[in-house]
């Protein structure tokens, strides 16, 4: 595992990250706005879910505004966020909160699988007028928890 890090800490792209004046605060800039992109929307996403927020918009027109704006934020957070980890890899697989961020990624992306694979194709049946049905209910929940999780493991990245 060492020598993967340590390849991972000298390849090409890691020294261009290294030596480039203001690359690094900025990539942790794009990582804040791509985190914003896939956070919020999800959230906004999840609330009406729980049956927050208008619930005379049916939730295929909420999915349909939101969702998008999330893959993009998941995009430019997982780009941003693999560039950032190059330069210390060794270094942050040592924290105490790197295994909580990847646990709970992994968490937050099997609930996005399993709520459109299965959940959201009935969502036919409780678009409008019906409550949502319970398993859309707790992937909400799951969802909220995960991200907001990642978000919080991530920032302790710096520090544990």
């Amino acid at each position: 595992m060492n020598s993967f890090l340590s390849w991972l800490e000298g390849g090409p792209v890691t020294e261009a990250i290294r030596g480039t004046p203001y690359l690094y605060p900025v990539l942790g800039s794009l990582h804040i706005l791509g985190i914003a992109l896939l956070v919020g929307p999800t959230a906004a996403f999840d609330l009406r879910l729980l049956g927050l927020g208008k619930r005379n918009l049916p939730v295929t027109t909420v999915a349909g505004f939101l969702l998008p704006l999330s893959r993009l934020g998941l995009v430019i957070a997982v780009c941003t966020g693999v560039l950032m980890f190059l330069p210390g890899a060794s270094v942050v697989v040592e924290r105490g909160s790197a295994p909580w961020k990847l646990g709970l990624l992994l968490i937050a992306g099997a609930n996005v699988l399993v709520f459109h694979r299965r959940t959201y194709r009935t969502v036919s049946d409780w678009d409008l007028g019906e409550s949502p049905p319970a398993p859309a209910r707790a992937a909400a929940v799951v969802s909220v928890t995960s991200w907001a999780g990642v978000t919080v493991a991530g920032s302790l990245l710096a520090y544990t």
